[in-house]
């Protein structure tokens, strides 16, 4: 029993020292499956944080332009947002068509009787013309609408004050916020929404390089079935394989780590304040791990029964959306944090991430629920692919 354990090992390492050798050769795939994502994450950092702040100092801190109509019937109003960085200009002849061809942001509309209402103490209307699916307008339509509760207040504030009232007996509640948010979660929150799906997608698909071609690349050459008729178990064959493609993906992740880690050290205030220190990177480490052998198992498993490696690809496609529904899901309905979504795949990698990101601490309780679950689902997949293997239709080219 010693002496086929043994030999069982042997055939392991040999098959997993053979696979990385392979895929050495082949220096292209190496460069793609080491560097693209080493690469791709100083971009992102660099990138996302350069056009926050862009947007930050062109639409928060510099003069907006705002196209007017009637602006004649309202001037204290205009020279009240003239003071808030805010310059009315002529509106275009077709303002409903030139906020839609995205020309204009965000306009005003002076009511023909805003003087008339305005005199008579009643409310004086002003509309905000704008398209709230326009995610560029949020800013200016903000500012806009800031500026003209304010001076809103302020006139307010004036009337009551020339009728001897005192202006305070229209706020009865003193209402103020206690926001409990960090720094690192508020500035990250727009990171956020993307780095756990690159993290996941990246990692899951860390040893998918490798594994094509061990499989169904071996099976469309039809060098498979010689390594499957050689006295080793097919189930150290297997192991081999998966093992070398998690060493491939395990070098890349370290390296996406680093990365970044640098580039968020390197770029805008915005990354800067996620926690990228060598303990979190640990953290973030500990929870892609498990990631990485699920997705090599289920890439195996999926792979050896493709014929060839165009087949095999196919599978790419859709199994990118499975890091993605979680964003999806959580983007469009918010749910609090339970136990339960540790077990979930792909939601458990994501809830983790955005912890370790924002300094959140993380219990001893969901580090165990989340490992015990992520390993037993990597050990099922582990031994569906060895499973697959012992199929003897699986040596048959197709």
């Amino acid at each position: 029993m010693k002496t086929r354990r043994f030999d069982n090992a042997s055939a392991l390492w040999a098959v997993m020292r053979k696979e990385l050798l392979d895929i050495s050769r082949d220096r292209r795939t190496l460069a793609v499956a080491l560097l693209l994502g080493p690469l791709l994450y100083p971009l992102m950092m660099f990138g996302m944080s350069t056009l926050a702040e862009k947007r930050v100092r062109t639409q928060m801190d510099g003069t907006l332009e705002v196209p007017v109509v009637g602006a004649e019937r309202a001037p204290n109003l205009v020279a009240f947002l003239a003071t808030q960085g805010i310059e009315a200009t002529a509106p275009p002849e077709d303002l409903d068509a030139a906020i839609a061809e995205q020309r204009v942001d965000v306009a005003l509309e002076i009511s023909p009787t805003f003087a008339e209402d305005w005199h008579a103490g009643r409310a004086a209307g002003v509309d905000i013309v704008s398209d709230s699916t326009r995610r560029n307008a949020e800013v200016p339509i903000a500012r806009v609408r800031a500026a003209l509760q304010a001076y809103g207040q302020q006139v307010g504030a004036l009337r009551l004050m020339a009728r001897g009232i005192d202006p305070g007996v229209m706020r009865p509640l003193g209402v103020g916020t206690r926001d409990l948010a960090s720094e690192e979660a508020k500035r990250g929150m727009l990171l956020s929404l993307l780095l756990p799906y690159l993290l996941v997608l990246s990692t899951f698909f860390g040893g998918a390089y490798l594994i094509i071609d061990a499989t169904a690349g071996e099976r469309e050459r039809q060098s498979l079935e010689p390594l499957l008729a050689t006295p080793a178990a097919r189930g150290a064959i297997v192991s081999g394989k998966m093992a070398a493609a998690c060493v491939l993906g395990l070098t890349s992740l370290l390296l996406i780590l680093l990365a970044f880690k640098g580039s968020a050290q390197m770029a805008g205030d915005m990354a800067q304040m996620l926690d990228v220190r060598w303990s979190a990177i640990a953290k973030l480490l500990l929870v892609l791990l498990p990631m990485l052998v699920i997705g090599t198992a289920f890439f195996t498993f999926l792979a050896s029964a493709a014929k060839s490696v165009k087949e095999a690809q196919s599978h790419i496609s859709w199994l990118m959306l499975l890091p993605a529904v979680p964003t999806f899901v959580l983007m469009v309905n918010p749910i609090k944090t339970q136990l339960w979504q540790f077990v979930v795949p792909f939601l458990a990698q994501n809830q983790l991430i955005l912890k370790v990101i924002r300094a959140e601490p993380i219990t001893a309780e969901v580090w165990a629920v989340y490992l015990l679950a992520s390993a037993a689902l990597a050990a099922a997949l582990w031994l569906a692919a060895v499973h697959r293997y012992s199929q003897e239709r699986l040596a048959v080219a197709g």
